[in-house]
């Protein structure tokens, strides 16, 4: 039996967003939200409801009692804007997610799922990461503001499952691509960037691309449709409390977040020429080295969440090829954030 139904009225934090949109579309596939069922999706835009601000993320739960809860609402960015904002991503995460989980659990919400992210774990965790990994030892530098607020997110979740029989579990999805990404020149992340780049720089004939760091650092791409689809699937058919052998290895609690994302690693330096040649891009591909590479190595184990039975469909070459055509399609009309 299904932990959610058609009918449930489903709150998504953060719909307009690339992991909220994805979600969203993937949940309306399986025929929630449909009126007919007496399902419903609430989908407030930043400017109907700002979830950093307590008071109306209260009304607004009191008002409308949203029975599923999904948290894909952050501040997000690449090293750069991690570097020189960190107030901002602590801060403000910090608000977002406790307004909305705080919430949640106040008004009786049924499930709530909340998004987490793969470098909440440490900078030299042996790879693959696995769950148990989570506070083992110190964070890469370049993102620990970040990836601090979305620990004490997961730990919130978890504290409130222990101790009031809260539904809330967690995913910590790999790096994401694809569909209604960040295509800012300076506050995107790796993936967008490289597409923009070697766009612009066959658009303008340029001789030579300059990328950040030397290319030798390995991460995990999904491409975001593959996250709404495990987004469902945890809603659906993830019971924390049930799965006894997802329970982490010393704790051996119930385990509420689980890794998503492909189990395959690439090189930033293979990213860059694969991005390259889809662009047919012929010029030179400079490594700028002063600028940080981040962690050497992320790469999710993936072995629980496939273990319930859900994978990763979309194969990097096919999510590459669709995101280069709807970044096309859409650049020049003004569709896409720059």
């Amino acid at each position: 039996m299904k932990l959610i139904t058609l009918s449930e009225k489903i709150l998504i934090a953060g719909a307009n967003g690339m992991a909220g949109n994805a979600i969203y579309h993937a949940l309306k596939k399986s025929g929630y939200g449909n009126p007919k069922y007496n399902g419903k999706f609430l989908n407030p835009s930043r400017n109907e409801l700002d979830f950093s601000d307590y008071s109306q993320v209260r009304d607004y739960f009191k008002k409308h009692q949203p029975s599923v809860v999904i948290i894909a609402v952050a501040k997000v960015g690449g090293i750069y804007a991690n570097k020189n904002y960190p107030t901002d991503f602590i801060l403000d995460n910090l608000k977002i997610q406790n307004n909305i989980i705080e919430n949640a659990w106040k008004n009786g919400v049924k499930r709530l799922l909340f998004l987490g992210s793969s470098c909440i774990y440490p900078k030299f965790a042996s790879q693959p990461l696995k769950e148990e990994s989570l506070l083992t030892s110190s964070l890469e530098d370049t993102n620990e503001y970040y990836a601090i607020a979305k620990i004490a997110g997961l730990k919130l979740c978890a504290a409130l499952r222990k101790q009031y029989n809260f539904d809330s579990i967690c995913l910590m999805p790999t790096n994401l691509y694809g569909k209604g990404d960040n295509y800012h020149i300076m506050n995107s992340h790796v993936f967008a960037a490289l597409i923009r780049r070697f766009y612009e720089a066959v658009e303008n004939n340029s001789p030579s691309v300059k990328c950040w760091g030397s290319g030798n650092q390995r991460r995990e791409f999904m491409n975001v449709e593959d996250l709404g689809s495990a987004a469902v699937f945890a809603l659906e058919s993830w019971n924390p409390d049930k799965e006894h052998h997802l329970k982490k290895n010393l704790t051996k609690e119930p385990l509420t977040y689980l890794n998503v994302g492909t189990g395959i690693d690439i090189s930033i330096k293979d990213l860059a020429e694969m991005i390259a040649s889809k662009f047919n891009y012929q010029g030179e591909i400079i490594w700028d080295k002063s600028k940080p590479d981040g962690t050497p190595v992320k790469l999710l184990d993936v072995s629980r969440i496939n273990s319930l039975g859900w994978r990763a469909k979309v194969d990097l070459e096919t999510g590459l090829e669709n995101t280069i055509k709807f970044f096309k399609e859409n650049y020049a009309s003004g569709n896409l954030k720059l």
